[in-house]
């Protein structure tokens, strides 16, 4: 019995010891997977605690924009075809053998000039044979009206009848009948004689050549010699909503004239400006849309007949407005705000303060805004770590004077927020923190590698290349 009491106790102490070391491993396996929070050693330092609520949290740093006063335009925006003033299907309006073609492909043609020539033989013999037959007839006519003096003469003193001065009176007006029949005949010869010689009725852009010398083309057939299109200037066809045809009425009624531009497919590319011209006279009750034609002098042929394109008309202006940058803005589920940066002037340390904000128009990369007063200086990046306020130092400081928007003197795409923070200088802030870290080539990588809580994203970046060339440096040694 007492054997069998030693040998129990033996095994009680056995899973004891494998139950202690089971545990050692699982806590150290623990405590070496989990990352180390910057901060914890600060905070048991003393009462401050790093975090968004700890007194000890260094400030981040921010770009800034500028509020600025200016002028926007108010657009509408609509998709659009480039449409010609004139296009002109020419075809020949007499039959014959095409003898002649006197253009050139993709030639600008000016009204009357010769496009083509067709066998003009047939047609010059008919006006030969009309001239010789007016002439016939004009002779016929001469004798007659001889003869009716000689009755008329005659029919005075007694010596002829009055039925016969009447009937030669009547042969006189039948022949009169017939020269003006031969000057008709003469004059349609004459007509299908020019018909041969087919010119351009407006001018534009020929066409690609749809027949060829030596064809026999058929008068007012269904074959089309030739296209012309009219290029300058030229119009954009693009509907709008009924919703907004009050927009558009109210400044024609006063008389303005409305200014539209067109961009590219990518509504990155300025193709041309020109203005309104006119409006349809109803509305479209299948889509609630209203066409409308503006005109361009497209002097420089950026714009092609059938082209889509992206309008933007251009309906009102506001002016001496309050502007920003769109990347400054920020919504919640309320409202939307900006961060308003108040500066401290007795250390380079600031403050943001969430300052709701209303929206007007938007243009390109800027956006009109009320609530907010020209100059106000606000947060420009950094939005996922920016609270109420928080501290912050500025990257840069933005220029002062200027407009931005329609009229100002600053390129709408210079009125991004300017980031001043070179590799260069990041890298010299970060070599400077450099020789604690790495002096001792023995360490090891997570004590080569502990980086200092940084200010900025780009720092983190500089930290982690410094970090890899020490560990090659340690491993090489």
């Amino acid at each position: 019995m007492n054997d069998l009491q030693r040998a129990n106790q033996s095994l009680i102490w056995l899973w004891a010891i494998l139950g202690a070391i089971a545990i050692t491993v699982i806590a150290a396996t623990v405590i070496f997977l989990t990352p180390r929070q910057p901060g914890k050693s600060a905070a048991a330092a003393g009462p401050a605690s790093f975090g968004r609520g700890g007194t000890n949290v260094p400030p981040l740093m921010v770009s800034t924009a500028t509020a600025r006063q200016g002028d926007i335009g108010v657009y509408l925006t609509a998709l659009g075809n480039v449409t010609s003033l004139n296009t002109v299907a020419v075809q020949s309006r007499v039959a014959g053998q095409i003898i002649k073609v006197n253009y050139q492909e993709g030639q600008l043609v000016h009204a009357g000039d010769l496009l083509i020539e067709i066998d003009p033989g047939p047609y010059q013999a008919a006006v030969t044979q009309a001239q010789g037959q007016l002439a016939r007839d004009k002779a016929l006519l001469e004798d007659a009206r001889l003869n009716l003096e000689r009755y008329q003469e005659a029919f005075a003193s007694n010596a002829i009848p009055r039925q016969q001065y009447d009937t030669q009176l009547a042969t006189v007006h039948q022949y009169e009948g017939t020269v003006q029949l031969d000057q008709g005949n003469l004059d349609n010869a004459n007509v299908q004689l020019a018909y041969c010689h087919i010119t351009a009725p407006a001018t534009g852009r020929a066409g690609l050549r749809l027949v060829d010398v030596g064809n026999i083309v058929q008068a007012s057939g269904s074959n089309t010699l030739l296209i012309i299109t009219q290029l300058q200037p030229i119009s954009v066809i693009f509907e709008v909503a009924e919703d907004n045809l009050p927009q558009i009425q109210a400044p024609l009624h006063r008389g303005e004239e409305l200014t539209v531009e067109v961009f590219d497919r990518t509504q990155l590319k300025l193709l041309a400006t020109g203005k309104l011209a006119t409006l349809d006279n109803q509305i479209d009750t299948t889509t609630g849309t209203l066409k409308l034609r503006a005109v361009f002098p497209n002097d420089d042929g950026a714009l092609f007949p059938n082209q889509f394109v992206n309008v933007r008309l251009l309906v009102d202006t506001h002016q001496d407005v309050t502007l920003v940058p769109n990347t400054v803005i920020q919504r919640n589920a309320d409202s939307a705000f900006v961060y308003l940066i108040n500066q401290n002037p007795t250390n380079q340390e600031s403050t943001v303060a969430v300052h709701p904000v209303t929206l007007g128009t938007t243009d390109g990369n800027i956006t009109e805004v009320g609530d907010l007063e020209p100059g106000a200086m606000v947060a420009a990046d950094n939005f996922n770590r920016l609270v109420d306020g928080a501290k912050v130092t500025l990257r840069t400081a933005e220029g002062k004077g200027g407009k931005w928007g329609k009229g100002g003197k600053n390129d709408p795409q210079s009125n991004l927020p300017e980031t001043r923070s070179p590799k260069s200088e990041i890298r010299k802030k970060s070599e400077a923190r450099r020789p604690n870290q790495i002096g001792n080539p023995t360490l090891g990588a997570r004590q080569v590698c502990s980086i200092s809580l940084p200010t900025a994203e780009s720092e983190i970046n500089a930290d982690l290349e410094i970090c890899a060339t020490t560990r090659e440096s340690v491993h090489s040694s």
